[in-house]
């Protein structure tokens, strides 16, 4: 059984009720529509974080998918939202922004906010949807969370150059046959090249040097679970293929020396509480107002 939480404390209790605890987050901020009262609209019905954009830029930022960059970062009515998310207590994420809007979000933002989804660029260099070392740190700095996505291809570069080496392929395939990218043969022939050229799955040691990673560059507290179970298909690493694999993530940690407490913080701590420091400033900004 489930039941939607809309604060820290609502999850703790459905956690000792023997509930699972949803939090619901809004993956792209697009149904804002440009009206900064959507915010408190969606807060009010649950909504406790916002990831300002997907796969495309829109109205508040640019994304790192994107070579459309038309903001330089975020957009005048995305600096406002920033403001805004922050006085009515909804988690700025930063995963799948550009490296510009996410510095601006840093300077603009008045509680610690989360990458709710993303992996260190240290292991795949060249890819900006993965966080590098010096956001990671000015990410800590502001008391945030990077949440380490599963999906193979923000795990090894190896995996992230398949899809890319894909890509080419299917476009050039594509190009020569008379296709274009809705015919259902495109689908047809990413089963296809799968089949003839393997796909090369992460393990759990590729997971855990992610964490390891970042937890020697700003300590543990500052790294959590990302997983992107439902976004990054079949990618998920040998050992952490679903929620029912979490046990092979906390034994990494035991055998590594980690204690329970710190484990609780990667497990669900650190997220709590950047969700109660982005509480805590919306009510002094309640009570200054």
């Amino acid at each position: 059984k489930f039941v939607v939480v809309r604060t820290p404390d609502q999850a703790l209790q459905a956690h000792q009720a023997g509930l699972m605890g949803l939090a619901l987050g809004m993956e792209n901020g697009s149904p804002l529509q440009g009206k900064l009262e959507n915010v408190a609209f969606f807060r009010e019905r649950g909504i406790s974080y916002i990831t300002l954009a997907h796969s495309l830029s829109n109205h508040i930022s640019d994304s790192s998918y994107d070579e459309n960059r038309q903001w330089g970062g975020l957009s005048p009515f995305g600096r406002e939202v920033v403001a805004e998310m922050n006085r009515v207590g909804v988690m700025i994420d930063v995963s799948h922004v550009t490296d510009e809007a996410f510095y601006q979000v840093l300077e603009l933002t008045k509680a610690p906010v989360i990458a709710s989804h993303s992996s260190a660029r240290h292991f795949t260099p060249s890819w900006e949807r993965n966080m590098s070392d010096d956001m990671i740190k000015a990410l800590a700095a502001n008391g945030g969370v990077i949440m380490i996505n599963f999906g193979s291809s923000f795990l090894t570069d190896e995996a992230r150059r398949w899809y890319e080496d894909m890509d080419a392929a299917r476009e050039a395939w594509l190009a020569q046959n008379g296709q274009d990218e809705h015919s259902p043969e495109r689908r047809n022939f990413a089963r296809q090249y799968r089949e003839q050229n393997p796909f090369p799955y992460a393990d759990m040691d590729d997971v855990m040097a992610h964490f390891t990673h970042v937890i020697d560059l700003v300590g543990i507290e500052h790294v959590g679970i990302g997983s992107d179970f439902d976004g990054v298909g079949d990618s998920l690493p040998e050992g952490m293929k679903d929620v029912s694999f979490y046990p092979n993530l906390v034994e990494r940690f035991l055998r590594l020396e980690y204690s329970p407490a710190d484990i609780q913080k990667v497990m669900s701590g650190n997220l709590m509480r950047v969700w109660r420091h982005a509480e805590a400033y919306a009510a002094q900004a309640a009570a200054g107002a």
